[in-house]
């Protein structure tokens, strides 16, 4: 028998409907539960051949326990050696490589000094920066946000230089990116499963939270082509298996926003019913095509198109 495990935390709506839904579909030798964990011993932790994680960002004793199971041969959903590296600065980075347009970006240091560090460890850093460049080539308004993490946390609207400053000292040790605003016509989030799966959603990010998913915009046909090959673009390099990405459309461009969600909210009340039942069944179509392919005490993980083509010395393009 081959267990499908679903490793979440608060939420309840789509981790009962997914493992409702793979067991409903009556495969044989495959079932799916929540993941049960009693103990976490070395190397040991080959329970199920197939885990979706929904909670492991906020836990790092989920994210340990993850990475056991994967080199134990399990096929965890997403990557946790990849989701750990990761973060929204370098998928900017490696978005302006592959072709995909993104806002003008620039990371900056921490206003306070991290812990266990003096002046004396930025040797390297000249200070001031160079803000006049650094604005120049932003321009404001502009969004300031975390270089990792989610959830609309810590993001601040900048609308000049000294708004600037006034807010990035409230942000404490922070790492954060400076990004351009983009002024968009439409905005779509986008999930994106198995690296071949793609629903686009007509999202406005300007509404309340739980009206985001109602808007009017309606794409062409070439359009959500365009958005499509996007998409599955950026995630197929990254090597997620479940993640949403966000594009912002000016000027008939989809700019792609935010595509590091690797939990992306998946709650019925919040995306809505046809876009729950959605992700619903094509999560447990994919987690049972994994669960088929899984082949016990290998690597079952998904490794992005970056690092394959960079452990063969071969170009992003």
């Amino acid at each position: 028998m081959k267990k499908i495990g679903i490793l979440f935390g608060k939420e309840r709506t789509f981790p009962m409907a997914f493992i409702e839904q793979v067991n409903s579909k009556q495969i044989e030798g495959i079932t799916a539960e929540p993941v049960r964990i009693d103990k976490v011993v070395q190397g040991a932790a080959d329970e199920y051949s197939v885990i979706i994680d929904r909670i492991s960002q906020d836990v790092p004793f989920y994210r340990a326990f993850l990475k056991n199971a994967a080199i134990s041969g399990t096929a965890v959903i997403n990557n946790p050696f990849w989701w750990s590296a990761d973060e929204k600065f370098f998928n900017n980075c490696l978005a302006v490589k592959i072709g995909v347009p993104v806002p003008r970006t620039v990371i900056l240091p921490s206003h306070e000094l991290p812990p266990d560090t003096s002046n004396d460890s930025f040797s390297n850093l000249t200070y001031p920066l160079d803000w006049e460049g650094i604005f120049r080539y932003v321009g404001f308004p502009a969004y300031m946000k975390p270089f990792a993490g989610g959830g609309w946390k810590n993001v601040y609207k900048l609308h000049d230089m000294d708004d600037f400053f006034q807010k990035h000292r409230e942000t404490g040790q922070l790492v954060m990116l400076l990004q351009e605003e983009i002024i968009f016509e439409e905005y779509y989030r986008c999930y994106c499963i198995g690296g071949k799966y793609v629903r686009i959603m007509p999202y406005e990010p300007r509404n309340p939270h739980h009206l985001r998913y109602s808007s009017n915009f309606t794409p062409s046909a070439e359009r959500l082509k365009q958005m499509e090959d996007i998409v599955l673009r950026i995630n197929q390099y990254l090597g997620y298996d479940f993640n949403t990405v966000e594009l912002a459309v000016r000027d008939g461009i989809p700019y792609a926003i935010d595509f590091c969600n690797p939990a992306p909210d998946a709650d019925r009340p919040s995306v809505g019913e046809e876009n729950f039942n959605w992700v619903v069944e094509t999560a447990a179509t994919y987690a049972i095509e994994r669960a088929l392919a899984q082949i016990p005490g290998q690597d079952n993980l998904t490794w992005g198109e970056y690092l394959k083509r960079s452990s063969t010395n071969k170009a992003l393009l």
